[in-house]
């Protein structure tokens, strides 16, 4: 098998938009073009990420609609929705397709449109969100996700002694974050004293502990280690891990382990031949500030119960010994579901390529992203390192 590297990377803005949804996917895929320096006539096969489009667009046959949109009509092209892990699945599958042979170059990438330019309002769209929970005992009881993670964050507070202002420091670190990153929904900073003056959402969250919706998408293209030195500054993938949970709360041994997260980074990890403790920054998937802290635990930035500290002290601010989401995160950058994993990617290739301006990891030659969905129940873990 032939490793697989990203030679071109591109988002746009995550925020609120008027553009349809193809057309916010055309904006991120034909900008990955141009950052490859490719045109469609190079490009095997499209991997699509949407994960509510069926709802919000009623819409079930988006790949072939987008692809077309993108010069890519008559070849295979597949839409992949797993909740918000949607795309960092599509990329899974595609760095797999071109490390087995199947294709060359694809082009993976995902949008989604959130706010309320979809004629949506909040309630339906917390609705529509809440169908990738439990749907047997978790949906009828009108639990929706912020009262999920709510919950995974109160045990992990039980466990560990995390405290609502050491979640408050995520906020603040994220939000700084957002601010150097010109594709951020949230550019404004904020203080612990304005989480914790912010209305309670699901305890113990406040509003801004919680991401907003937003509209958006995102795009790579992947192609085989064969063909990536002909191209300016390729990123290897180095790894890939891909691991599910049971998906009901009260059916998860330990809950605010988040499991399938361990198992994904254990597996890329592996894949790899490295460790957490080589990774230069991680993009992790902080929907909630309890997220972020269990998920630098899950991969191995930080032991059991110091997330939460290690926040408060600025340890995994952008100067600190173990960088989270310089981006902004989904915190402050903004999450349309079906592109979130993705962006993830774009700030990998972009951070180990060094071109992110004001928030750029110095030296950084290898980075890990967290992608998870649902109930916490699957994560996709990747690892990119600087091509040698």
């Amino acid at each position: 098998m032939t490793r697989a590297s990203v030679v071109g990377a591109d988002m746009t803005t995550f925020g609120v938009h008027e553009s349809t949804l193809s057309e916010l996917f055309a904006e991120a895929a034909l900008g990955a073009y141009d950052d490859a320096g490719v045109g469609p006539d190079e490009i095997d096969a499209l991997y699509f990420g949407n994960a509510m489009g069926g709802q919000t667009e009623n819409d079930t046959h988006l790949a072939p609609a987008v692809a077309s949109q993108v010069g890519l009509a008559g070849v295979p092209c597949q839409r992949y929705e797993d909740a918000c892990a949607t795309s960092a699945n599509a990329f899974k599958n595609a760095v797999e397709a071109v490390e087995a042979g199947i294709h060359d170059t694809v082009l993976v990438g995902g949008v989604e449109r959130c706010t309320p330019e979809t004629g949506l309002g909040t309630g339906e769209m917390t609705r529509i969100f809440a169908s990738a929970s439990d749907r047997h005992y978790e949906q009828p009881t009108g639990l929706t996700f912020p009262g999920v993670f709510a919950l995974l964050t109160k045990r992990h507070m039980h466990e560990h002694g995390t405290t609502e202002e050491q979640l408050a420091h995520v906020a603040v670190k994220n939000h700084a974050n957002g601010t150097r990153n010109p594709n951020a929904h949230f550019g404004k900073e904020t203080t612990v004293e304005e989480v914790l003056d912010s209305p309670i959402v699901a305890d113990p969250f406040h509003l801004m502990d919680c991401c907003p919706f937003s509209d958006g998408a995102s795009a790579v293209i992947v192609t085989s280690d064969d063909r990536a030195d002909s191209f300016d500054d390729p990123v290897d993938v180095s790894g890939v891990g891909h691991a599910t949970d049971v998906v009901p709360l009260s059916a998860k041994p330990v809950p605010h382990a988040t499991q399938a997260a361990r198992d994904a980074a254990a597996q890329a990890y592996e894949q790899a031949g490295t460790s957490a403790d080589e990774m230069a920054f991680a993009e992790v998937h902080d929907c909630f500030t309890g997220a972020e802290v269990m998920a630098s635990e899950a991969i191995g930035f930080f032991e059991d119960g110091e997330g939460g500290p290690a926040a408060a002290e600025g340890r995994s601010s952008m100067d600190g010994d173990r960088p989270i989401n310089p981006s902004g995160g989904l915190k402050a950058k903004g999450h349309p579901i079906g592109a979130t994993g993705t962006a993830q990617i774009v700030e990998l290739a972009e951070q180990l390529r060094g071109d992110t301006g004001e928030r750029q990891i110095d030296g950084a030659e290898k980075a890990v992203a967290h992608n998870l969905g649902g109930d916490a129940a699957t994560t996709v873990v990747s690892v990119m390192e600087v091509r040698g």
